[in-house]
C-alpha cells in the first residue's frame, strides 16, 4: 500500500462535471488548430526555434512537470500500524493485483455470499460472478432494506505495461464492468446471509438456490432466489411479487436478534442452524416436498451471544459454535440433551467468527475481538465434565498482527494453507500457513517490524466486514462493508 498526496478539490480543478459537454464552437468560430507533435516552427524572420509539445523548450517543460508531479511514497504502509500525514491518502499498488473492482450499494451490506454458477471453473477474463447480500439501512428507514441478488460481468484483469506491445485477441479483456441487481424487499436489517444450492434435478432445470437471512428483528427469512438468478440470463424474464416473498419464516427465536446462520454442505435438500444473542441455537430442516420444519427445542450451553455457527464439512450431524463468552463448542445435532460435546475457552474476549477447513477437516480457524486469530487441531480437543475440555489445548498457529476485532475468517476452498482474514482496522489480509522461514530469512521484512512471515497480502478496504473466496474463479475474493463491495484477485494467490 503506497501513499500519495490527496487530490485537489473540485474548486481547484476546472474539469467538466459528469454529464456536462464541452462547449461547441459555431461555424464562424473555428479555433486555431495546433499540432501538438510539431517539434519546430518557423517565425516571420525565418529563424528556426527548437520547441517542445507546448511551444516551450523541453527542459523548461520537463522541469515544471517534475515539480508538479505526484509525490509517491514507495515505503511499506500498514493500516492500523502507521498513520497518514496531513494531505496524504492511500492508493493501492496496482502491480500487485490481477483484478481489482469496487462497487457501490444503496445501503451498507455487512454480509454477503457468493453463488455457485454453471460456468465451471475458469481463469479467463472478463470474469462473471453471481452473489447475494443483505442491506443495513439507517434507523428509521428500515423499509428501505432489501436482499440484493447480483450478477457482475465484464470484470476485467489489470492492464500491464507489457500488455501494450502484445497483440490482443479481443478487447473483451478490458470491457467495462456491469452490475445487474434484483431486489427482494425487506423490513429489517440483515445481520448475516448465507446461500445454499440443491443439486440439479435435470439438465434443463437450474439448481434451486436458497438464501437464509438472519435479521435484526429476530426472524430468519428463507427465500428461493432461483428465478432471480435465472432472469439475468433470460431475455424478457420478469420477477413476480410472489416470487420475492419468503418460502419460510423461522420464528423460533421470537423477537431475539441473531447473527449466526449456516447451511449444511452435506444435506442436499437443505438443513439450517441459527443462533441468537440469548445463546440459543435452533435447527431447521427442508423436507423432500420443499417444506421446512424447525425443531423448537434449542441447543443451549453458551453464556452469551452465539456469534458464529459452522457445520462440519465431513460429518452430517456435527457443528461448531462461537460466542462472546470466549468459548468454541462442538455439538452432535443428534444429542437429546441439546448440550455441547466439547467446549474450549479459546479467548478472553468475544469469539466472533469461525471457519472449518474443507480440505483438512480437523482444522478450525477462529477470530476474536482482541484482533487475534488462530488455527485449532480438533483432534486435541478432549471432552471433560459437561463437555468442557479437561486440558486447555494450544492452537497450532495464532497471530496477533491485527490490532482490532476480527470480523471474518475463511479457508481457501482448495488450498488448506491459505486463509483470508478481515479486521476492524480496515484491512483484509491473506495468509499462507505453509510458509516456514528460517530466522535469517524471517528478519527480512522490508524494514517493517512485527510482520509474520506467513502474511501474504494486505488489502485496504474501509469498514470491511466480511469476505469470501469464489469457489470457481481461483484466488478471487468478494468482500463487503460500509464502503460497498470489493472484488479482487492478487498476484499472490
Amino acid at each position: 500500500m503506497s501513499k500519495r498526496p490527496a487530490e485537489p478539490s473540485e474548486k481547484e480543478l476546472e474539469t467538466l462535471k459528469s454529464g456536462d459537454r464541452p462547449m461547441q464552437l459555431g461555424e464562424d468560430e473555428v479555433g486555431e488548430f495546433e499540432d501538438e507533435y510539431e517539434d519546430e516552427f518557423e517565425s516571420e524572420e525565418d529563424e528556426i526555434f527548437e520547441a517542445g509539445v507546448d511551444g516551450r523548450p523541453d527542459e523548461e517543460r520537463e522541469a515544471e512537470e517534475r515539480q508538479d508531479a505526484m509525490d509517491v511514497d514507495q515505503g511499506t504502509f500498514i493500516p492500523g500500524r502507521h498513520k497518514l500525514s496531513a494531505g496524504e491518502t492511500l492508493a493501492p499498488d496496482l502491480s500487485t493485483y490481477e483484478m481489482l473492482h469496487t462497487l457501490d450499494a444503496p445501503w451498507p451490506c455487512l454480509s454477503c455470499d457468493v453463488i455457485k454458477d454453471n460456468l465451471g471453473e475458469r481463469k479467463s477474463y472478463p470474469a462473471t460472478m453471481y452473489a447475494v447480500a443483505g442491506t443495513q439501512a439507517a434507523q428509521g428507514r428500515e423499509k428501505d432494506n432489501q436482499i440484493m441478488v447480483m450478477k457482475m460481468s465484464g470484470l476485467s484483469r489489470m492492464e500491464r505495461e507489457q500488455d501494450e506491445d502484445s497483440d490482443s485477441d479481443s478487447d473483451d479483456e478490458t470491457a467495462d464492468p456491469i452490475l445487474e441487481t434484483k431486489s427482494i424487499p425487506m423490513t429489517s436489517c440483515t445481520n448475516r446471509i448465507r446461500a445454499h444450492q440443491s443439486p440439479q434435478a435435470t439438465s434443463a432445470k437450474p439448481p434451486t438456490t436458497l438464501t437464509a437471512s438472519m435479521t435484526e428483528s429476530g426472524q430468519v427469512l428463507v427465500h428461493d432466489i432461483t428465478p432471480h438468478l435465472t432472469s439475468f440470463d433470460t431475455p424478457g424474464a420478469t420477477i413476480t411479487p410472489q416470487q420475492s416473498k419468503p418460502v419460510c419464516t423461522i420464528r423460533a427465536h421470537k423477537s431475539t436478534e441473531g447473527y449466526a446462520v449456516d447451511w449444511s454442505p452435506l444435506i442436499p435438500e437443505g438443513k439450517l442452524i441459527t443462533g441468537d444473542v440469548e445463546g440459543k441455537i435452533f435447527t431447521t430442516t427442508r423436507t423432500q416436498g420443499g417444506g421446512f420444519v424447525t425443531d423448537t427445542t434449542p441447543y443451549t450451553g453458551h453464556q452469551g451471544t452465539v456469534e458464529e455457527l459452522q457445520w462440519s464439512p465431513t460429518e452430517r450431524h456435527v457443528f461448531a459454535s462461537a460466542s462472546n463468552d470466549g468459548t468454541v463448542k462442538v455439538w452432535d445435532a443428534r444429542s437429546k440433551s441439546r448440550k455441547p460435546a466439547v467446549s474450549v475457552q479459546v479467548s478472553n474476549t468475544d469469539v466472533n467468527v469461525l471457519s472449518w477447513s474443507h480440505q483438512t477437516s480437523h482444522l478450525l480457524a477462529s477470530g476474536a475481538d482482541d484482533g487475534q486469530w488462530a488455527v485449532w487441531d480438533l483432534r486435541q480437543w478432549k471432552p471433560g465434565a459437561n463437555g468442557a475440555s479437561s486440558i486447555k489445548p494450544s492452537p497450532v498457529a495464532s497471530f496477533n498482527f491485527h490490532k482490532e476485532q476480527i470480523t471474518s475468517v475463511e479457508w481457501h476452498p482448495t488450498d488448506d494453507s491459505i486463509v483470508l482474514v478481515c479486521a476492524g482496522d480496515n484491512t483484509l489480509t491473506l495468509w499462507d500457513l505453509a510458509v516456514e522461514l528460517d530466522d535469517e530469512e524471517s528478519r527480512d521484512t522490508a524494514g517493517v517490524q512485527d510482520v509474520p512471515p506467513q502474511l501474504l497480502f494486505v488489502h485496504y478496504m474501509e469498514q470491511v466486514k466480511e469476505a469470501h473466496w469464489h469457489p470457481q474463479i481461483p484466488g478471487t475474493v468478494m468482500a463487503t462493508g460500509g464502503s460497498g463491495f470489493g472484488i479482487f484477485k492478487t498476484i499472490s494467490v
